[in-house]
């Protein structure tokens, strides 16, 4: 007969922690989040290892190279997403890599035969008043001038007039050679009174742009992760299909850390893809696998030669897989139940292999009660998807900024690989949703904010780093009725200000 576990599965909203003691050291400043990406051996250092628990999750909605950069700025690691051609991905990849801290590729482009109309529609859609002029509207075209709201008055201008007809062209504007250091790009900056320096090739196709107002957050970042050539760490998504191409490509373009994505992890596809790049790299490539949900399945991924495993199944928010298939468990139990493994494995054999919960945050304290039950990251998709480094557009949903989400088993994604269980190359149905979530600026303020709830709450229990806390932690289960008092109650509030709205 089939196996019937004696508890229910529980999320993380049925559980609280509880205050332990908290000495004079602990303090928010004194917290420490460094934490293991990659499997090591007792005694050793890992390979990679993150100032922040935090990686984006591998999606077309979430994890492109703007937001790959802003996360690696503030010392986590996002996974470029692995639904598009491998060219394309690698291309990404490549250009994370080459990235030049301060040098700022332009993503509000527009052709000179364009309109004041298209500028201010541009302008709603990415929220920055300076606009490159290129000659094919792309941030690579040849620059022929550039536009800020100094150049035009809505209230006293056609709305077709052309954007030739009002930018400041090439030969009025101040701009630098590729071969350009930004110490050289600020000094002119500031000589010249200029906001913006565009920075061109030999043939005077845009390369980067250097802002005036960049300047003073360059030495902003001090949990920067970077590798030894001093370029930002960057992961790839890949899958059980089209490996024997897309890694090597993703390892050329100088990949840090691959991870197969997929639903379900507990497969012969995963362990014939993982023993491919064992046979054919070695332990020098750096994968994650997943997605499991007990030890059965950690198991056999860990023995499988995983150097990271992601658990959860249907617990994301733009996920439907418990509804459709009727397969996953909650996220708090599956990921007790992994944890747990994991240390059992790390006693048996001296290798610590990192566990990551994916799915099921809602709000910020969520990621806290997953580290403290045994989590070393977490992977966050519509966490990250509402900021403005996502690749996603903003629009005005009934006079609020809402920003596109869609999950990778949507029909918008069509990622089939991710549900690959070795039938037609087809998604047969979905196992996500197309949606909007609540646009919440940029990457940096918000990130800063959640740790700093984080670091605040693991002071409450006593502890300075994660392992600490995984070892002080008390936690506890709740009454639904706890729950109702967990939150405000028997009041009229003046205005929404609970600022830990769902992530």
């Amino acid at each position: 007969m089939a196996f019937y576990y004696d508890e229910p599965a529980h999320t993380f909203s049925e559980y609280l922690l509880v205050p332990g003691y908290s000495s004079e050291k602990c303090i928010p400043a004194n917290v420490d989040l460094r934490t293991p990406l990659v499997k090591y051996k007792k005694g050793e250092e890992p390979a990679i290892t993150m100032n922040i628990p935090m990686v984006s999750a591998i999606m077309q909605a979430v994890s492109g190279e703007k937001l790959a950069v802003a996360l690696s700025k503030e010392g986590g690691v996002s996974f470029i997403y692995g639904s598009q051609s491998v060219e394309d991905e690698a291309a990404m990849v490549a250009r994370v890599k080459g990235y030049r801290a301060g040098f700022v590729s332009s993503d509000s482009n527009i052709r000179p035969d364009s309109t004041l109309a298209d500028i201010l529609a541009l302008k709603e859609r990415t929220g920055h008043s300076t606009v490159a002029v290129t000659s094919d509207g792309t941030a690579n075209g040849k620059l022929e001038g550039i536009v800020t709201s100094r150049d035009y008055r809505p209230s006293r201008m056609s709305m077709d007039a052309k954007v030739r007809d009002f930018m400041t062209p090439i030969d009025k504007m101040v701009y630098a050679p590729k071969d350009t250091t930004l110490q050289q790009a600020n000094d002119i900056i500031w000589e010249k009174k200029l906001n913006t320096l565009p920075i061109v090739d030999d043939d005077g196709r845009m390369l980067y742009m250097v802002f005036r107002k960049d300047y003073a957050t360059h030495k902003e970042y001090p949990l920067e992760l970077l590798d030894s050539k001093k370029r930002h760490i960057v992961g790839a998504g890949i899958n059980t299909r089209d490996y024997a191409e897309r890694v090597p490509a993703l390892i050329d373009a100088g990949v840090d850390v691959l991870c197969i994505d997929s639903s379900e992890g507990y497969s012969a596809w995963q362990k014939i893809t993982l023993d491919w790049i064992r046979e054919h790299y070695g332990d020098s490539v750096k994968v994650g696998a997943g997605n499991v949900v007990d030890a059965e399945g950690f198991r056999f991924l860990a023995e499988a030669g995983a150097d990271f495993i992601k658990v959860g199944i249907g617990g994301g928010s733009i996920c439907i897989t418990r509804e459709q298939k009727g397969i996953g468990r909650g996220q708090a139990t599956a990921l007790i139940d992994v944890c747990k493994a994991r240390d059992e494995y790390f006693e048996e054999t001296g290798v610590y292999i990192p566990v990551c919960s994916d799915g099921g945050i809602v709000y910020d304290y969520h990621m806290t009660l997953a580290l403290a039950m045994g989590a070393d990251f977490m992977m966050l998709g519509r966490y990250f998807a509402r900021f403005d480094e996502s690749p996603t557009n903003k629009v005005n949903i009934n006079g609020t900024y809402m920003k596109e989400y869609w999950g990778e088993g949507s029909s918008r994604a069509r990622n089939w690989q991710r549900y690959d269980m070795g039938g037609a190359a087809k998604l047969s149905f979905e196992e996500g949703v197309d949606s909007y979530v609540p646009y919440a600026g940029s990457l940096k303020d918000n990130v800063n904010l959640t740790l700093a709830k984080v670091r605040s709450t693991m002071c409450n229990c006593g502890a300075l780093n994660i392992r600490e806390l995984q070892e002080k932690a008390k936690l506890t289960l709740v009454s639904a009725t706890s729950l109702v008092e967990g939150g405000a109650h028997d009041v009229m509030l003046k205005e929404n200000s609970n600022s830990n709205y769902p992530k």
